[in-house]
């Protein structure tokens, strides 16, 4: 059993060293989907992307051992994955380092460097943690955009100023766009809510002199939206 393992695998790793690899990527992934989860807690977070934390760096040691030093099995494998299409679009950013950070740490189980990835894992998860205690380069200021859509007969210069000026802090306006071959405008604001700004009586007010028509008023940057109209 261990030399069919052995020869299958890669000739210098036996089944019980194989193991190890897998197992220790396997237990460093679930650490660092639990540190992903405590520390975005609060800003939501997906299971399907928490179980791909715990996978990918055993996925990742496994490709590491089944190529080995054969430049030709290598290759073989780039052309295989190269044939996959992914269709989720790219996420946030944050999310986008943890899938790189499960990478490096299956990268280095896989090579047989343990120790080293377990080290990585515990630093970059320490860093992690203190990003998130202390909010660290957190906007103190909950900047919202608001997208209007109003008839062409409006004046959307001067519609919505007093609105604006009795709800926000401050107000820019970003964008103007037609829709519906013309007949529609889409405006899009960027707005400092009050501290007590009421996002109700603020829709309401602003749906009456738009004719009802569709308000998005997006509450935070990772685009989490608020349907109105």
């Amino acid at each position: 059993m261990e030399t069919l393992f052995s020869s299958a695998i890669n000739e210098n790793l036996t089944l019980g060293a194989t193991l190890n690899i897998i197992f220790a990527s396997l237990i460093m992934g679930l650490f660092i989907s639990i540190i992903y989860i405590k520390t975005r807690g609060k800003d939501g977070y997906s299971h399907g992307f928490t179980v791909t934390l715990i996978m990918l760096p055993a996925i990742i040691a496994i490709i590491i051992l089944l190529v080995g030093n054969n430049i030709a099995r290598a290759f073989s494998l780039a052309g295989a994955f190269s044939l996959i299409r992914f269709r989720s679009t790219a996420g946030d950013p944050i999310d986008i380092s943890y899938v790189f950070f499960t990478l490096a740490v299956g990268l280095a189980c896989g090579m047989g460097y343990i120790a080293y990835g377990v080290l990585f894992a515990l630093i970059l998860c320490a860093v992690m943690v203190v990003l998130s205690l202390t909010k660290y380069a957190k906007p103190k200021v909950n900047t919202m955009q608001l997208k209007i859509t109003i008839p062409e007969d409006i004046d959307f210069q001067n519609c919505f100023e007093d609105i604006m000026e009795q709800y926000t802090v401050s107000y820019k306006l970003q964008r103007v766009k037609t829709a519906d071959f013309g007949s529609l405008f889409e405006i899009i604001y960027s707005i400092q809510p009050k501290a007590d700004m009421d996002q109700k009586k603020f829709i309401d007010q602003l749906r009456c002199r738009n004719g009802n028509l569709n308000i998005i008023l997006n509450t935070q940057i990772s685009d989490d939206k608020v349907y109105l109209g």
